[in-house]
């Protein structure tokens, strides 16, 4: 974990994306107890180097990934051992990641979904795996509920939410 963290704070710092931040299976575990999961989500946003009109190409990203020695597997990255799943954020998400928790990994910096914007974004995605976590979370998360109703609003999820309820 170390080693993608790194390796994601180079990605910026090298101007290579703007942004990102941990979602997913691994953010929950920063809020939950843990279960099993396969691979690291991280929402990234794009510079202008990555866009070509309405494309993101996220060629950049993975050639500095493979120059430093990681290699493919199916649709991930291996980063020192972990498959990497790298998102392009859209409206949502890019307002997930700005607002995104800061924490520190072994003494690196980086950035996680905050419960709020994790339940929303995985709400959104509505996978039974998903669907899980988000009650997992509701249980035993201390949740800021007026954050989490506003969100659900403005991107059209309340309903969605109170049927999962």
């Amino acid at each position: 974990m170390k080693e993608i963290l790194q390796a994601l704070n180079e990605l910026k710092n090298n101007k290579i994306i703007d942004d990102y931040a941990i979602g997913g299976g691994i953010a929950a575990l920063f809020y939950i107890e843990p279960f099993l999961t396969f691979d690291l989500d991280v929402f990234i946003i794009p510079t202008e180097k990555t866009k070509c009109g309405n494309l993101i190409i996220l060629s950049p990203v993975y050639e500095y990934l493979e120059k430093k020695g990681c290699s493919w597997k199916g649709e991930h990255i291996i980063v020192g051992g972990v498959p990497v799943q790298f998102i392009p954020a859209d409206g949502l998400e890019r307002e997930a990641v700005g607002n995104a928790k800061e924490i520190k990994y072994e003494g690196i910096k980086s950035k996680v979904l905050t419960p709020e914007y994790l339940i929303t974004v995985l709400l959104r995605a509505g996978r039974k795996k998903d669907l899980e976590k988000i009650e997992i979370l509701l249980k035993l998360t201390d949740i800021d509920r007026n954050k989490l109703g506003d969100v659900l609003r403005r991107y059209r999820l309340s309903e969605k939410f109170r049927r999962l309820l």
